[in-house]
């Protein structure tokens, strides 16, 4: 989760993205870590664990799964969209910084794309809108906005939860800073029932370019969803910086994704028949909880280390450590069922193979998240039953801010010693609700 260095990571997003489509659809709203735990798993599990070795480990998972900010456009061809709790939005993509208007595929709807431009115009400062198209229908528009002050690409996207929305607290959690750089991000609970995120971020996390991605994303008590995203450029991607700061503030924001407007249209969203048995027909496996991943964790780890902060969710959990040299991020990621990646992964000729037929492989390289001088340690393990345990460490408490001492607390032989642990494989597992 939860998300990069140049066009290898950039391919990366749209990979991650058209798999998402395909394995999510819309997912209840009311529960963010059976997104972690359900759909993601899944999409996980078809491209994520096998990039893995080349992302950055665990933590290029986080990323995704707690800011999703980072994960590129969710939107396109392969079907509908799957949205996070900063889900990405419809990306304006034209060469010369207008945006396109997106028509959600896949969908029946019945939302003139005009309808929800003119809410966006009605509910935003004064100043010129360009729109590349507004004719048919969807639920989602894009549109660069321009006060003066420099054009700036805007979008809202309109939709419908599989449930009633109630209990979607951690649907709108602010994401974990040890895997997402943000300058700011808040919670709010509204007295009609909803509850509201304003997120200010980056659209790169390692900040390769300064192009700033501020967001309100808003659940409804009564189940439906609305995300608002701007940008202090003219296109999310691609385009150069224009102004300091998006055009909206953070009480415009809010005031944009509150407005009762956008109740007439969110009625005209098509319900999402429940698929039966619920999820798209794919076997479960059953994983850890981040919890019982992150103990698991500390009680591996050698001594003289004090832990600083802990995070996680889903089956991988991180722990940030300090032996009294400076901060250091250990993570690991608990991945049962991934014998279809053995070949794949474990094929090359840097692989150990142990006489109880576990492959063993160990990388040491340069960090990708943009901090400055950071080394990623990594070990990287799996049964012949295809039970694989990634464990990485790095020299910094975060992948995107500097290393703050040569080396990872941890050496090569204490991670090996680590993800080979037989206490991984005693875990206890669950199956979370289907996601549709």
């Amino acid at each position: 989760m939860p998300q990069h260095e140049g066009p290898q990571h950039d391919g990366f997003e749209e990979e991650l993205g058209a798999v998402l489509r395909r394995t999510g659809d819309i997912f209840a709203a009311d529960d963010r870590r059976e997104l972690a735990e359900g759909g993601l798993r899944r999409g996980r599990r078809r491209l994520v664990r096998r990039r893995l070795a080349v992302t950055g480990g665990v933590l290029a998972l986080a990323a995704v799964s707690v800011g999703g900010v980072y994960g590129g456009s969710l939107f396109g061809p392969a079907g509908p969209p799957v949205t996070t709790s900063v889900a990405a939005p419809p990306q304006p993509s034209h060469a010369d910084g207008a945006a396109r208007s997106p028509k959600e595929p896949g969908a029946d709807a019945e939302i003139p794309v005009k309808d929800i431009a003119a809410v966006l115009k009605a509910h935003s400062p004064q100043g010129a809108w360009t729109f590349d198209n507004l004719d048919g229908t969807g639920q989602a528009v894009a549109g660069v906005f321009d006060d003066g002050k420099g054009k700036a690409a805007v979008t809202v996207g309109l939709f419908r939860a599989t449930g009633s929305g109630e209990g979607g607290e951690a649907q709108v959690t602010c994401p974990d800073k040890v895997a997402v750089p943000l300058d700011g991000c808040t919670t709010q609970n509204l007295p009609n029932g909803s509850r509201l995120m304003i997120l200010q971020g980056y659209e790169y996390p390692d900040k390769r370019e300064e192009t700033k991605n501020w967001r309100a994303f808003l659940l409804t008590k009564d189940g439906f969803l609305i995300d608002a995203s701007e940008y202090n450029a003219a296109a999310e991607k691609g385009a150069p910086i224009s102004r300091a700061n998006p055009p909206l503030t953070p009480a415009q924001l809010k005031g944009l994704v509150t407005a009762d407007a956008w109740r007439p249209l969110l009625a005209r969203l098509p319900v999402v028949p429940q698929k039966p048995g619920g999820g798209d027909g794919e076997p479960q496996t059953p994983e850890p909880t981040g919890t019982a991943v992150r103990n698991a964790l500390r009680s591996l780890l050698p001594q003289g280390l004090t832990v600083k902060s802990k995070g996680g969710e889903g089956s991988h959990g991180y722990l940030v450590v300090d032996d009294g040299k400076g901060a250091s991020l250990v993570g690991v990621d608990v991945q049962p069922g991934s014998r279809d990646l053995i070949a794949e992964l474990f094929g090359g000729g840097d692989v150990v193979t142990l006489p109880d037929g576990r492959m063993v492989r160990a990388t040491q390289q340069p960090g990708e998240k943009g901090g400055a001088g950071v080394v990623w340690w990594n070990i990287d393990t799996i049964t012949p039953d295809g039970f694989r345990v990634v464990v990485s460490a790095f020299n910094s408490p975060a992948q995107h801010e500097a290393a703050t001492r040569a080396e990872p607390a941890l050496t090569m032989e204490q991670l090996k010693s680590i993800a080979l642990s037989p206490k991984w494989q005693k875990l206890p597992m669950e199956i979370g609700p289907r996601r549709r």
